[in-house]
């Protein structure tokens, strides 16, 4: 079996092609395409350096065939609203050009796309159904949807066996802030955690729908080896996650990791930040995806013990 991951040297990337190298149908090759060589070491990994939106570089990682395509790269959402072009050339114009490159395989691929519930907005009843329309109100979410769209179409016509996994926001990851508008989902948590100050920009109330890195790893395994019959015409899954305010993160902070953590988060309001992550749902309508054998965290204080476990073993 040979998979092809883009963006496989980030977070979540690299995570995903170790998991893979040691899921139970182990794979014979892991192509990671990225802009900078892949951390991971092993004989099965072919490490190549290239962007989505070469064509050529997509030619040399599908090489003459792949089994499973796992889409991660991407624009992040505060870098899509703040660079207009660059989030819809890489976001919507390279996913076109690696579904053009999948459709000239020999056999369709499945194509297993990372999308974002960023994708909606506007008026949202207090749980999403499956059935609630797309409304993005940030480029990033309109690029996102656009990709859904061509994943399912693409899928129609029998180029790829598509499936896309709408994923809850990540948290909490390690390192430092990206671009992304919900950065600091996982900094109110990590910076406080590691000793540094940090803040919340959003108001205290706002729902966030969450997953713990593991968690998303251990979905989008499953992705690449479920039944995509099952799927029917809707080849979008709203992925697993918890409801949690960023009220209650703190509370968690501060049950986890002691008051003088959540003494250095401060409460701001940065209005950039609210447009988007307030315009996304806090909750969602997950029983397909359950059904399909797709899993959730326990509850918040379990993904802080995650981390502050990660952390006191590093």
């Amino acid at each position: 079996m040979r998979i092809v991951v883009t963006g496989g040297a980030g977070f979540l990337g690299s995570r995903l092609i170790e998991a893979l190298l040691g899921a139970k149908t182990s794979p014979d090759s892991i192509v990671c395409l990225d802009r900078v060589e892949c951390p991971v070491k092993d004989a099965r990994i072919e490490s190549m350096i290239g962007s989505i939106d070469d064509e050529k570089a997509i030619a040399a990682a599908l090489g003459e065939g792949a089994d499973r395509v796992y889409h991660l790269a991407a624009v992040l959402s505060g870098q899509s609203e703040e660079e207009f072009d660059t989030g819809l050339h890489i976001n919507v114009d390279a996913t076109r050009l690696l579904l053009e490159g999948c459709r000239a395989l020999k056999t369709a691929p499945r194509f297993i796309y990372t999308s974002s519930l960023a994708v909606f907005g506007g008026p949202m009843p207090e749980v999403v159904p499956e059935t609630l329309a797309r409304l993005p109100q940030s480029s990033y979410g309109v690029g996102k949807a656009i990709g859904e769209l061509l994943v399912g179409e693409y899928s129609r016509k029998g180029f790829v066996d598509g499936m896309v996994c709408r994923l809850p926001t990540i948290t909490v990851r390690p390192g430092k802030p990206n671009s992304a508008a919900s950065s600091f989902v996982s900094g109110i948590i990590r910076e406080p955690m590691n000793g540094e100050e940090s803040a919340c920009p959003v108001p205290l109330d706002t729902r966030l729908w969450i997953s713990s890195p593991d968690i998303v790893i251990a979905n989008l395994v499953h992705a690449g080896e479920i039944d995509t019959g099952a799927l029917g015409l809707n080849r979008v899954l709203d992925m697993p996650g918890i409801t949690v305010t960023a009220g209650e993160m703190l509370l968690s902070l501060e049950k986890i990791g002691g008051r003088d953590a959540r003494d250095r988060v401060a409460l701001t309001n940065e209005q950039r930040i609210i447009d988007i992550v307030c315009s996304w749902p806090g909750a969602f309508d997950v029983s397909r995806a359950t059904s399909l054998g797709f899993v959730a965290d326990s509850d918040f204080d379990a993904i802080v013990r995650q981390y502050k476990a990660a952390l006191m073993a590093s």
